[in-house]
């Protein structure tokens, strides 16, 4: 799901300007606010529907011995991203509204899916992990910003890493083995980590490419903040693996 739209974009110029630029400040500053009013909303649904028991029972299920589950509803909320997402690919042109209603529906719904960690881990150790996300998130998109080095072919391996990334957490679906959800886990952390980068300095040159084109930019500003976000929270899903601490 995180590889939604890195391809709309036009083949990177020849030559950008890649010096200070107040309208590419502003542009990624767009994106930036975009990105963390998501979590915020992400974040507050998943406490709700996480801890509010009327709510919770809504979206999960706990059986005799304590595992925790989706209900019929909470199964539509946690593929319904993925649905919307397949939906946009198929569209040859999105206006701005659409772009914009995309990025709320997919931060409301994996936000609300998201509860089902208040409830297998303990409030501290999301938090502690939220942190150390943001402060790599932080970390990594400025080294995208800032570094002369075109990250295009990284990108590409790390997009195909992370298609076998998937293929490995089906198989880990249907045959569970601990040593292989260790391994899923230690290579999302490095796969998420690498988008972070790749995908900000692809957002840099996507500023460059659109001319000044308002509604393009404010499409771009849309889709470039969920491929950031996406990166975030499953950079922030794989690492709780390490650091949550459950509550069981």
């Amino acid at each position: 799901m995180s590889d939604f739209n890195r391809g709309y974009s036009r083949p990177t110029p020849a030559v950008a300007d890649m010096g200070i630029d107040a309208g590419l400040r502003s542009f990624m500053l767009g994106v930036y606010n975009k990105v963390a009013l998501g979590l915020v909303l992400s974040a507050a649904l998943a406490w709700v529907t996480g801890t509010y028991e009327p709510v919770r029972q809504l979206f999960f299920t706990v059986d005799a011995e304590g595992r925790v589950g989706l209900s019929l509803l909470g199964i539509v909320v946690a593929f319904a991203p993925l649905a919307i997402l397949l939906f946009q690919a198929f569209m040859r042109r999105t206006s701005p509204q659409a772009a914009a209603f995309t990025y709320w529906a997919i931060v409301s719904l994996i936000g609300a899916s998201f509860g089902l960690l208040f409830i297998a881990y303990t409030d501290v150790s999301i938090f502690q992990t939220f942190l150390v996300t943001a402060l790599a998130f932080g970390g990594l998109s400025l080294v995208g910003y800032t570094t002369k080095r075109d990250l295009t072919a990284m990108g590409s391996f790390l997009i195909m890493g992370l298609w076998g990334l998937i293929l490995a957490m089906v198989v880990g679906f249907f045959f569970h083995s601990g040593a292989l959800v260790f391994a899923i886990n230690v290579i999302g952390v490095g796969i998420f980590a690498g988008l972070i980068a790749y995908d900000t300095q692809r957002l840099k040159m996507t500023y460059y490419q659109l001319g000044g084109d308002q509604a393009a930019m404010s499409v771009a500003t849309s889709y470039g903040a969920l491929s950031l976000y996406l990166d975030f929270v499953n950079l922030f899903r794989f690492l709780l693996y390490f650091m949550g601490g459950s509550r069981r």
